[in-house]
């Protein structure tokens, strides 16, 4: 279930917000950009959308149906619409996020 994605710099270059903001609304995305602060859960909910979760810095774990995974600078996964999923930062450095979205 899940599809954990890493940035590769030799086929996408250096790993950059501005790079990573052009590969997801190339995919058809709409991206925010968000800074979770240490210690930000978010507890198991869904969305009515299809979702990207990136990472540009700190470590983020996702809980996905049971499966967990920790996101670190230029990761990115995936999170279908109406898939119940759970968010945490992890360790003392605040995560940079890209949430993008699609409908």
């Amino acid at each position: 279930m899940i599809d954990l994605q890493h940035w590769n710099e030799s086929e996408d270059g250096p790993l950059s917000e501005a790079a990573m903001i052009d590969r997801l609304e190339r995919l058809g995305y709409s991206v925010n950009r968000y800074v979770y602060p240490p210690g930000t859960v978010f507890p198991p909910h869904t969305h009515e959308v299809d979702k990207i979760d990136t990472v540009l810095s700190g470590r983020f774990l996702l809980e996905i149906e049971g499966e967990r995974v920790i996101l670190e600078p230029g990761d990115s996964l995936a999170v279908p619409r109406g898939v119940v999923h759970s968010a945490e930062v992890v360790g003392d450095e605040p995560v940079v996020s890209l949430d993008a979205v699609r409908d």
